[in-house]
């Protein structure tokens, strides 16, 4: 397995590599050995998340906003949140990748 993804946890971001979904970010909600379930608060919200094989994902990054924490505490995160929380990271990622 690939190193990368064996230290996924619950609130990173990860992106979608392959499917219709491929280039979409998500928050991992839940993980084990060969399976993620992803949320994005869009087509995928808190309600009917996304179970996704962990080798069609690549981590992005670990998250340390808000959101995040929440989903760590097992506490209540609105859909609305996920969607701007991804949207905000989705434009700070552009901004670095354009920007270096």
């Amino acid at each position: 397995m690939d190193p990368d993804l064996s230290d996924l946890t619950i609130a990173d971001v990860v992106e979608s590599t392959a499917g219709r979904d491929a280039g979409h970010l998500f928050y991992v909600l839940e993980t084990d050995e060969n399976w993620l379930t992803l949320v994005n608060g869009r087509d995928r919200g808190i309600e009917k998340p996304k179970r996704k094989k962990r080798k069609h994902t690549k981590k992005v990054l670990r998250s340390e906003t808000r959101v995040a924490e929440k989903l760590r505490n097992g506490e209540k995160v609105l859909n609305s949140e996920l969607r701007r929380d991804l949207a905000y990271l989705s434009r700070e990622l552009q901004s670095n990748n354009l920007g270096g």
